[in-house]
């Protein structure tokens, strides 16, 4: 498996999810190494997160003002603060053309060189990877690297809007079979732990977090074969160009 180096040419990236939270469990640790590494990041989120948590008494739209806040202070752990809400509904996503175009928006607007995304490919060794939000924000996204941010005869009101098509050079999906390319996280591990525990709606006070994830990110660092006592975030790679 490849290892993610600093000097690979990257300048901006974009990480594309359903839910808040989703980007944090998955890539905070190399969103972190990014940003350190002074790459530029913006967030996508198709969704505010409103049918998560357990509180029936919260109201739907209280609970997605509150996800919305936990993942911009989530962001701000590891350096992002360019966040947008697509506002689609939670638990109810799908790959929509609309969903595309709006995406696609974001990636003209910020002209990314590389997205992160879910993967559309459903991994039957991980049943919370593969929540069906997930697997239509993965699809909706690549669909919006290839073709149709590039494309300017796709989403015309895009071009009306003044945005111009732009390629992205390459998209890495997280949680996908058979991952090609690892990025060491171990420098950034405290502050993807830090991000986590920002989304205290979902995780409370997060005591079981740490576990977890050097269990989680110790298995990613051992498939991709790095020194014993690493932890690592493994995505599949795909060159868009």
């Amino acid at each position: 498996m490849a290892r993610w180096s600093p000097d690979d040419g990257l300048r901006r990236a974009m990480v594309v999810t359903a839910h808040p939270d989703d980007v944090d469990f998955a890539s905070a640790g190399t969103v972190a190494a990014f940003v350190a590494a002074g790459i530029e990041v913006a967030y996508c989120i198709a969704t505010s997160g409103e049918a998560g948590g357990d509180d029936r008494a919260a109201t739907r739209e209280g609970m997605a003002a509150l996800r919305q806040a936990e993942q911009r202070a989530a962001a701000a752990e590891v350096g992002v603060t360019d966040v947008t809400f697509l506002g689609y509904p939670d638990g109810r996503l799908q790959p929509t053309l609309e969903l595309r175009r709006d995406i696609a928006r974001e990636i003209r607007r910020f002209r990314p060189d590389r997205v992160l995304t879910q993967s559309p490919q459903r991994n039957w060794a991980s049943v919370y990877g593969d929540h069906p939000d997930h697997l239509a924000a993965g699809e909706a996204a690549a669909c919006a690297v290839y073709p149709d941010a590039r494309n300017p005869f796709a989403h015309p009101e895009l071009l009306e809007e003044g945005l111009e098509p732009h390629n992205v050079r390459e998209l890495w999906l997280m949680a996908a079979p058979e991952p090609t390319v690892a990025v060491d996280i171990t420098p950034n591990f405290e502050r993807k732990l830090a991000a986590l525990r920002r989304h205290e709606s979902q995780v409370g006070a997060g005591d079981h977090l740490e576990a977890m994830l050097r269990e989680w990110n110790g298995a990613q660092s051992r498939t991709a074969g790095l020194p014993e006592a690493r932890l690592a975030e493994a995505f599949r790679s795909l060159p868009t160009a």
